[in-house]
């Protein structure tokens, strides 16, 4: 885009978009490395070790640093290298083998250039939002089914499920049909709402960041459930509570499917909450000595 152009587009553009468009411009300066067929894959896999490392790090420094154990959901649990290895090496190959070859046929197949606008801020937002609570309801759904199931859960969802206490590597720790069937309820969402492709991009990063947090094992202050009001969104600690019962709490993010289905259990107070220094107990409340 000329600077005649890009002048021409600010003018007429509404503040939300003239807020993403100078974004959006830097990036369309890279449309090759963009539209290359090899991108997706290579800007997951970046994306989600990424996301990983700093809890990899984490789980490290937890036998010897208290701060760090003192945040954990089970401080005396540190995944070893035989369960991080393993992780990363199955989400690599899953990736490389089977992930690229779907990303190259649709590349092949529906080549699309890169549009000059950026999206209106409010539509981005508005857009990531919907497709998250999309997700959500599509993956509760799917993930009810598979516990319900005996033969979808034995086949399918039980190499997820290895790991009971949870850690961050071990988020994509999941069968090839289980891969697939999350890709493919993202893909759909952004399709179905035809989502600007920088939105696309933004909604992607943060379905990935809330994938890895949600099984990282560390709840901190600051960690995403606690920025949602009225308890809406379960966090860390309510999926953790997942893994180790099976039988409560099947939606990844959000908490109203279960809260209308009746399978929503609380989970209990991290031990930074407690005056006893440990998690109170499974209904949530504090215990005697922390009254």
């Amino acid at each position: 885009m000329n600077c005649h152009n890009s002048c021409e587009l600010l003018d007429r553009g509404n503040p939300g978009q003239l807020l993403l468009q100078p974004v959006w411009d830097s990036m369309r300066t890279r449309e090759e490395l963009a539209l290359s067929p090899f991108f997706p894959v290579v800007f997951s896999i970046i994306s989600y070790v990424g996301f990983c490392l700093p809890f990899v790090v984490l789980d490290v420094l937890c036998p010897s640093v208290a701060i760090v154990r003192l945040y954990k959901i089970h401080p005396d649990f540190s995944p070893s290298a035989r369960q991080l290895l393993p992780c990363l090496g199955q989400t690599l190959y899953q990736h490389l083998v089977f992930v690229f070859p779907v990303t190259l046929l649709h590349w092949a197949l529906s080549p699309a250039p890169l549009p000059p606008e950026a999206p209106e801020l409010f539509q981005l937002l508005s857009h990531v939002f919907i497709c998250l609570l999309l997700f959500d309801t599509e993956i509760f759904v799917w993930h009810v089914l598979h516990h319900k199931v005996p033969w979808l859960y034995r086949n399918f969802h039980k190499v997820h499920h290895q790991n009971t206490s949870s850690f961050a590597l071990a988020t994509q720790y999941m069968s090839l049909w289980e891969l697939f069937s999350l890709t493919f309820f993202d893909v759909v969402n952004v399709a179905l709402l035809g989502c600007h492709p920088l939105t696309v991009f933004v909604f992607h990063v943060v379905n990935i960041w809330l994938s890895v947090e949600d099984h990282s094992g560390y709840d901190f202050p600051w960690s995403t459930h606690r920025l949602v009001p009225f308890g809406w969104y379960g966090g860390v600690a309510h999926h953790d509570l997942h893994h180790s019962q099976f039988n409560c709490n099947f939606a990844p993010y959000f908490t109203h499917w279960d809260r209308l289905l009746g399978t929503l259990r609380p989970a209990p107070l991290p031990a930074w909450q407690c005056a006893c220094g440990r998690r109170c107990s499974d209904s949530g409340r504090l215990c005697t000595k922390c009254r």
